[in-house]
């Protein structure tokens, strides 16, 4: 008997801080990209994967820091992440069709702007911008 209350105080232990440390680890590298602490928020967000590696958010705000840093490959890479996590996260199929358009990578952004047009409920107005820039980059 004492072996089963030990055995669900430890599970208990770790349940309660996996879930602060998922909420803490997140909310603090917001607040920290909020801030312009790049370096500071990247790390907070790393955290936040380690602890939970579902949270797309987290892989989000990674994308926008290496945006920021001009890393195309980790942008990608993240935007993909968040992609596979949700397929319906409009901000990261919008982040990754701009990339791909600064990459000239035109089949591919086709194939994006055609699936975002499928997803979008808040950007919506967008995509015909989105457009506009494809179309654009190809006459240069």
């Amino acid at each position: 008997m004492i072996k089963i209350k030990i055995f669900f105080t430890i599970i208990l232990f770790f349940l309660n801080s996996n879930l602060f440390a998922e909420y803490n680890f997140y909310e603090n590298g917001k607040n920290l990209f909020d801030n312009k602490k790049f370096n500071l928020a990247k790390f907070k967000f790393e955290q936040d994967i380690v602890f939970n590696p579902k949270n797309e958010k987290s892989y989000l705000y990674l994308a926008k820091i290496y945006k920021i840093e001009k890393n195309d490959l980790q942008e990608e890479k993240n935007l993909k992440t968040v992609i596979l996590l949700n397929p319906n996260n409009e901000s990261a199929v919008y982040d990754l069709i701009l990339l791909k358009i600064r990459k000239s990578n035109y089949s591919e952004t086709k194939k994006l702007i055609s699936d975002f047009k499928k997803i979008c409920k808040n950007l919506c107005s967008e995509s015909a911008k989105l457009q506009l820039k494809l179309d654009s980059s190809l006459k240069n």
